[in-house]
Formats: structure tokens, C-alpha cells, sequence
């Protein structure tokens, strides 16, 4: 049986917390030297190179952050140890990491994650913002839980991971108080010529709304195009635009934002999935996230 040496993984993991060998040996009391052989030879027990040395500051390789995340984990439960031993209670959260991808609107993406921070026992939510393709490799080599995101993984991807559909609803344009009266009487032709804030094209929503304002026979001029949704609504939020919305987040983005609806449409389908490595679902935060949005978040939808 292959033994793993613990000092050695306390070597990485530390290596990996303090970004780098010379702040870990600091804080390990060790010479740089020592912890640079004992990481070589922990990489050489396991078969895999756990450090990219090709840049000037260490990177995780994915095995590495696989390696981490088991360090971590590992470590944690030493403490908790003991505290218990000491008498302390142990309180160990459950460790969530959830991948978003960076299309998700961040409202949505608040209330879909509130569930699990309702849960009786106590969840550390690890929230990694990334690009839709990145995340999935987190899911293959398990360093994310699940990932958020407005789209399947597609069958071509490589990835075994399961798509949940948490829910689906229509669109709802916003726009300033002194844009949004006019623009409403004739909803949605009024927006021909109108200053438009768009999702890129580079995203589903986008693309959608761009094929319905053909259908429509509407050409906005749009003024700005954004990966980043919360950045939009600040911008339609100061009159630059009118801008769309999952219409499941009407209320909430009226009442934070302070604009008013232009118009509302179910042709467009705004669908929300939580993406997993297994099929059914194991872990109780990603199944609480699961329930509550397909029960509550969009059961009207």
C-alpha cells in the first residue's frame, strides 16, 4: 500500500496558501531549499507535477488544484480535531465551490445560492467567477462542486457532467424614469432608434435578443454591449439605455436599481442550469439550490 507523506502535503498546501516558496518557508521556519525538495518529492510520489514553473510566479496545475482541495479538506479536519479535543465545538461548515459562469446575471445567481445558506448545517459558499468552457474543467478534475451557468453543457465538450434545469422565464426591458413612459405605449416597436444596453453576442441571452429584435422588425441603437450584467443595469440605472432582464428578477431590480419596465416578453427564454459531475444529485447544498429554485424561484415562471 502506497503511504502518502503528511509533511510533505503540508509543504504543498502551504506553498499554495502563501503563493509561493519563500513566504511558506517563512512560515514554516523552514530553509527554501527544504520545502522546494520536499514538494519535488511529494510530486514525484504521486505521479504529477503539481506546480507550473514556467512563469515567474508558481501556478497550480490542474492536478495541483485537485491535490489543494484535498490538502485543504484534510487539514480543516485536523483543526476540527482539535478543537474537539479542546472542548470546542467543531461547527465544521460544509464546503460548497460553485462555478459561475460570467454571463450568469448576479442577482439570480444571489438567489439561487440563498437556499443552501439555509440549510441546518452551516455551508462555506467558494464562489468561482469564470468563463463557461474553464468551468466545466473545474468540474473534471473536481475542484468545483457544480457550475452555474444560462446554458447546457454541450454533448461535444468532452466533460461527463449532467445538466439540471433549475427553471426558465421571459425577458423584461428597464430603463430610466425619464425614458421608460414614452417607450412603453408602443412596446416593442418603440425601441427602433431607442439607446440600447445589450448582453454580447457572445452569450445566449444576447444572441437571443438579437434574433427577436429581428423578428420584430425593431433596430435600437445600441450604445454598449457588456459580459458583465450588474455593470448594465448600473448603466441603464443613470439613463444611458434601456436594458433586459430575466423577468424573475423584475421585482428586485426595480426596487435596488430604480427603473422603471418598458416591456415585457415571454418569446424570449432566459433558462438557468445547475451543471454537475453526477447525475443524482449527492451533495444536500446543491440539491437545496436545485429544489428551492424549480419550487419557489421560478415556480410563477
Amino acid at each position: 500500500m502506497q503511504w502518502l507523506n503528511y509533511h510533505h502535503l503540508l509543504y504543498f498546501w502551504t506553498v499554495a496558501r502563501e503563493g509561493g516558496i519563500q513566504a511558506a518557508s517563512r512560515r514554516l521556519r523552514l530553509a527554501h531549499p527544504t520545502v522546494s525538495v520536499q514538494i519535488k518529492q511529494l510530486e514525484e510520489a504521486l505521479g504529477y507535477q503539481l506546480f507550473d514553473r514556467s512563469h515567474r510566479k508558481l501556478e497550480l496545475t490542474e492536478a495541483g488544484h485537485l491535490a489543494y482541495r484535498y490538502a485543504d479538506e484534510i487539514f480543516s479536519l485536523g483543526r476540527e480535531m482539535l478543537d474537539v479535543l479542546e472542548g470546542q465545538p467543531a461547527g465544521r461548515p460544509l464546503r460548497l465551490s460553485v462555478g459561475i459562469s460570467d454571463a450568469m446575471p448576479k442577482l439570480v445567481v444571489r438567489n439561487l445560492l440563498e437556499p443552501a445558506l439555509r440549510l441546518s448545517t452551516p455551508v462555506r459558499l467558494v464562489c468561482s467567477e469564470e468563463r463557461f468552457d474553464r468551468l466545466l474543467g473545474g468540474l473534471a478534475t473536481h475542484s468545483l462542486d457544480v457550475v452555474l451557468a444560462d446554458m447546457p453543457c454541450p454533448p461535444t465538450s468532452g466533460v461527463k457532467a449532467f445538466n439540471h434545469l433549475l427553471g426558465e422565464c421571459g425577458l423584461t426591458f428597464f430603463a430610466h424614469r425619464t425614458l421608460a413612459p414614452k417607450l412603453r405605449r408602443t412596446f416593442p416597436q418603440s425601441l427602433t432608434d431607442a439607446p440600447m444596453l445589450m448582453p454580447t453576442q457572445g452569450t445566449s441571452l444576447g444572441r437571443a435578443v438579437v434574433q427577436w429584435f429581428e423578428s420584430q422588425g425593431v433596430r435600437p441603437e445600441v450604445v454598449a454591449e457588456f459580459d458583465d450584467s450588474a455593470l448594465m443595469k448600473t448603466f441603464g440605472q443613470d439613463g444611458v439605455g434601456v436594458f433586459p432582464t430575466p423577468s424573475v428578477m423584475e421585482v428586485e431590480v426595480k426596487r435596488q436599481y430604480g427603473v422603471h419596465v418598458v416591456g415585457r416578453t415571454d418569446e424570449i427564454r432566459a433558462r438557468f442550469y445547475a451543471i454537475s459531475p453526477e447525475r443524482r444529485l449527492k451533495n444536500p447544498a446543491v440539491s437545496a439550490i436545485c429544489e428551492a429554485a424549480r419550487e419557489e424561484l421560478f415556480a410563477s415562471a
